[in-house]
C-alpha cells in the first residue's frame, strides 16, 4: 500500500540528482546522435541550380537536405518579371517562379531548411558541414549550388531602385526598355557585349567608362564602336541615381585631371550595371579547384569537382553564361551525377 508519509522517487533529494543527470545524459546522447546523423545529400543553395538539383535527387529517394543561404531564390528574385525561362509564355514573377519551384521540390521529399553553411570540411567522407546556427551535419555528398553576386558600384541609389531601373542583367531585363534610354557601366567585355545586346532593342546606349579607354579585347571595342546608338562615356563615373517612378537618370561626373571636372545630369530610363561577378565560393577556397576568378573547376561536361562527391552547378561554376535556364540544366546534371556517385560509392 502506498504510503503517504513517503515521498516520490522524483521528489527526493538524491533521486531527483541523479534523474537530472540521467535527463541530461539522454539530451546529450540525442544532440551527439543528431550531429553524427550522415544524410546522403546536401545541396547548398536555393536558386535555379539548387532547386532543380533537389527536384531531381527527391524523385532519386535520395532525400535531399537543402540549406536556402542567405538569398533564398537565388539572384533571380533581385529582378521583377522572367519573360525568358522556357514554359511561362506571358512571363513569370521571379520570386513567384522560385517558390514554385520550391513546393515542387518539397513535393519529392526535399527537406528544405533556412540557413546558411559557414563552414565546409571536404577532408574526408563524410564531409562536414556547420551552419551559421552551430549546427553540424555530415553529408555522403554535395552539391554547390551557390551562385554568384553582380558586382555594384555601391551607391544607395542602386539598392534604391533595384528592379525599378537598376538591373545587373541585360539579357533578363533589357526587354523591358525596347525603344527607351540606358546606361551601362563597365568597359570590359562583359559590358561592350550587355551594351551591344541592348543597342538592338533601345532607342539609346551609353557606356559610363571610368578610364579613358575600353577594356575589352579590340573585336568587342569595334564591334561597340561601329554601333551608332551606342555612345561612350569615357573618364566618367556615376555619382547617383534620381527619378520618382524610378530611375530618371544618372548624376554624373566627367574628371580628366584635377583641373577638369564637370557634373552633370544624364536622362536615362535604365541604369545595367557590368562590371562583373563574385562567385560566392570562399568558403571552399583551398579545399576545391577554383579558377583565378573563383569559379569552381568542374571536370569535362560533368558537375565533377576536384574533390569526389562534391558537385558544383549553376552560376558559382558558370562564368560564361549566367542564365537560369542553364543554371537548372546545371541543377539537373549536378543530382544525376550524384545519385550515380552514391550508387557506386
Amino acid at each position: 500500500m502506498f504510503n503517504s508519509d513517503s515521498k516520490h522517487p522524483l521528489h527526493s533529494e538524491g533521486l531527483g540528482e541523479a534523474s537530472s543527470e540521467r535527463l541530461e545524459k539522454a539530451s546529450s546522447e540525442v544532440r551527439e546522435k543528431a550531429s553524427s546523423e550522415v544524410t546522403p545529400l546536401v545541396i547548398i543553395g536555393s536558386g535555379p541550380a539548387g532547386y532543380t538539383a533537389a527536384i531531381y535527387a527527391g524523385r532519386a529517394n535520395l532525400s535531399p537536405v537543402l540549406y536556402c543561404g542567405m538569398q533564398m531564390g537565388g539572384q533571380l528574385t533581385t529582378t521583377t518579371i522572367v519573360e525568358n525561362f522556357p514554359g511561362y509564355p506571358d512571363g513569370v514573377d521571379a520570386n513567384q517562379m522560385m517558390m514554385d519551384l520550391q513546393t515542387q521540390a518539397r513535393r519529392f521529399g526535399a527537406d528544405i531548411r533556412d540557413g546558411i553553411i559557414t563552414k565546409a570540411d571536404l577532408s574526408k567522407r563524410p564531409f562536414t558541414l556547420t551552419t551559421d546556427r552551430g549546427e553540424e551535419l555530415k553529408a555522403d555528398s554535395i552539391i554547390i549550388a551557390t551562385g554568384a553576386s553582380a558586382k555594384y558600384l555601391g551607391l544607395p541609389d542602386e539598392e534604391k531602385y533595384k528592379g525599378e531601373g537598376v538591373s545587373a542583367c541585360a539579357t533578363c531585363d533589357g526587354f523591358f526598355y525596347r525603344k527607351k534610354v540606358v546606361a551601362v557601366v563597365g568597359g570590359g567585355d562583359t559590358a561592350c557585349e550587355e551594351a551591344t545586346y541592348l543597342a538592338g532593342l533601345c532607342k539609346k546606349v551609353y557606356m559610363i567608362v571610368r578610364k579613358p579607354f575600353l577594356r575589352a579585347s579590340d573585336i568587342m571595342k569595334k564591334r561597340v564602336e561601329d554601333t551608332e546608338n551606342i555612345e561612350i562615356l569615357y573618364e566618367t563615373n556615376t555619382l547617383g541615381l534620381y527619378g520618382d517612378n524610378g530611375v530618371e537618370g544618372a548624376h554624373v561626373v566627367f574628371r580628366k585631371g584635377e583641373a577638369d571636372e564637370r557634373k552633370y545630369d544624364l536622362p536615362i530610363d535604365g541604369f545595367f550595371l557590368a562590371i562583373g561577378h563574385k562567385p560566392n565560393t570562399d568558403l571552399f577556397r583551398g579545399q576545391l579547384d577554383l579558377d583565378e576568378q573563383g569559379y569552381i573547376l568542374t571536370k569535362g561536361v560533368t558537375t565533377e569537382t576536384s574533390v569526389p562527391g562534391v558537385f558544383a552547378a549553376g552560376d558559382c561554376a558558370d562564368p560564361l553564361y549566367r542564365q537560369a535556364v542553364v543554371a537548372a540544366g546545371s541543377g539537373c546534371k549536378a543530382a544525376l551525377d550524384a545519385q550515380k556517385f552514391l550508387a557506386e560509392n
